[in-house]
């Protein structure tokens, strides 16, 4: 099976190649965007996660693109779906995350990007529901899960496992896509009704 790979107006969505390793490191080494992550990453952490990314690709089909855009290639972020890799009340799933250079925020991309992603997961694989999460403070990605179509499920909200107890970010907020929803909005969309 050939690389898939997604496209917007803007932006490609495509496989990885070792020249993005650098571009991905400096991303994760960048400490406003890992502000609501545990920390910033090494440039062994780095390559490690995108070794990980790759990895998720052959075994599923799908996984993490890295995003970048068509007039200037070269990543700009990563962006995609990936197995929830803990256990919770609402695993086994798929989620969709996105991580971009802070120079390339506010400009569309993600939700351009993002909508895409969802479009394949739910026309191509048919997945039934697509998850999002992240820490309460976390506002600009969770206004981006609601121009998405997601829905908040407070009483879902839960702790994230892989952080230990009393961690500040392990709280962490839930928000799910069904198919079907997404097909209603795109329905409503179309017809000028959204």
């Amino acid at each position: 099976m050939g690389e898939i790979e997604l496209h917007t107006p803007r932006l490609r969505l495509r496989g990885w190649r070792s020249a993005d390793l650098r571009g991905f490191a400096a991303l994760n080494a960048d400490p406003e965007v890992m502000r609501h992550f545990p920390g910033v990453m090494s440039r062994a952490q780095s390559d490690a996660m995108a070794r990980r990314i790759q990895a998720h690709f052959a075994l599923h089909g799908f996984g993490q693109w890295v995003l970048e855009r068509r007039e200037q290639p070269g990543l700009i972020g990563a962006l995609g779906l990936q197995q929830v890799g803990f256990e919770a009340a609402f695993t086994p799933a798929v989620e969709i995350g996105w991580r971009l250079q802070r120079a390339h925020w506010r400009q569309g991309y993600a939700l351009e990007a993002a909508e895409a992603v969802l479009a394949h997961a739910f026309d191509v694989l048919q997945l039934h529901e697509v998850l999002a999460f992240t820490v309460p403070a976390n506002l600009p990605s969770q206004g981006l899960m609601q121009r998405l179509g997601m829905q908040h499920q407070v009483e879902q909200d839960f702790q994230h496992p892989l952080l230990p107890v009393g961690h500040p970010l392990r709280q962490h907020v839930l928000y799910r896509l069904s198919q079907a929803s997404w097909r209603q909005r795109i329905a409503s969309r179309a017809i000028g009704v959204d």
